[in-house]
């Protein structure tokens, strides 16, 4: 019998697809073109629409793969700073996470918050809702507070001009469409950045 494909080896698949559909190699022909107005149709990039298409199109079935072989959608991470290091879960930017993947994410979201509480100790807060509206100031008590209501929660981490920024991602529901609010409320996210004392904050890209 056959093994299934391994979370690691289905990540590689979805990357090397989206290089070759990137390339050209793969098209959906049958992708109709755009049609907007006739003057927007004229700037349509209809080989870019096809290539686009084919990858979701692949994906979704990587995605019924995962789903009906029981294939993980997460990856462990190591994130390192100030010399401590914490190994996490985080979900595979292509793949799907299973409801089992969800309870895993639960299971590590204290231990990742305690991790980014002992090493920005004595730096400036920052949080951020929503990623049009800007960071504000906010407290270590605040963050706990987002932290309790969260489900899950990511590190990240950004070092320019000799500056570090240590950023919790403290998320819920599916942490696929967490980030850009699509399905608001039942799926969010806000980050709270930790910058030292009169660090300019710069990292409210995510």
């Amino acid at each position: 019998m056959t093994r299934p494909y391994t979370t690691q080896e289905l990540s590689q698949i979805l990357a090397q697809e989206r290089e070759a559909c990137l390339r050209g190699d793969r098209l959906n022909l049958t992708t109709p073109t755009p049609r907007v107005n006739p003057v927007v149709d004229t700037f349509v990039n209809v080989e870019g629409v096809q290539k686009f298409r084919a990858f979701c199109d692949f994906r979704e079935a990587v995605h019924a793969y995962q789903r009906s072989h029981g294939v993980s959608g997460l990856l462990w991470r190591t994130f390192e700073v100030k010399g401590q290091s914490i190994c996490f879960p985080e979900v595979d930017e292509h793949l799907i996470a299973l409801p089992e993947d969800q309870a895993v994410l639960t299971t590590y979201k204290n231990p990742v918050f305690t991790f980014w509480q002992q090493v920005t100790q004595g730096m400036d807060l920052y949080r951020q809702q929503v990623k049009p509206i800007p960071s504000e100031p906010t407290t270590p008590i605040q963050a706990e507070l987002d932290a309790c209501q969260a489900e899950w929660a990511y590190l990240h981490k950004l070092d320019y001009d000799e500056a570090l920024e240590i950023t919790v991602q403290l998320g819920w529901g599916n942490p696929k469409e967490a980030l850009y609010q699509k399905n608001w409320p039942d799926s969010g996210c806000c980050f709270i950045h930790a910058v030292e004392p009169g660090q300019v904050l710069r990292s409210a890209y995510y």
